[in-house]
């Protein structure tokens, strides 16, 4: 099992299906095992959102792979885990998500310097089919002309 210092986990998906409104970073609360599995890259944020929960709020369905070396200590794997804010972001947040359609969603999870896990969220909308469309027609163009600039 291979311990890394630096850990980055993405969340590719999240600028295809939403339009980026703000971001910030916050801390995550986690336990023992989850942070060593976490060390062990071992965790997923594909599918993971944020809500508030007694006017706190929590990141809901990341999944941590349980730690190989625990024992009965060991953590769930989807469960709910508390972010860290200040409360002016909190309450700000908590405003801005009652216009409809907004929704607040993980792009990033990674160790920083000091070893402190933190997670990158962004409060964002969904985007609309014909916006899917025109980003992938974006994509092929711009892949088609590095194929073209490689070539020559």
């Amino acid at each position: 099992m291979k311990i890394e210092k630096t850990v980055t986990i993405l969340n590719k998906r999240a600028k295809f299906e939403y339009e980026i409104l703000e971001q910030v970073e916050a801390g995550i609360v986690l336990t023992g095992t989850e942070i060593k599995s976490l060390r062990s890259s071992k965790a997923s944020i594909t599918e993971s959102f944020c809500q508030f929960i007694d006017n706190e709020l929590y990141i809901i369905n990341m999944m941590i792979d349980e730690y190989k070396l625990g024992t009965f200590y060991n953590h769930k794997t989807k469960r709910e885990r508390k972010l860290l804010l200040h409360k002016k972001e909190i309450l700000r947040f908590e405003k801005k998500m009652k216009d409809a359609g907004n929704t607040i969603i993980a792009l990033k999870l990674y160790i920083n310097s000091s070893g402190k896990a933190k997670v990158l969220i962004a409060l964002a909308r969904g985007k609309k089919l014909f916006d899917k469309r025109e980003a992938i027609k974006d994509r092929e163009n711009k892949r088609n002309l590095d194929r073209i600039l490689k070539k020559s």
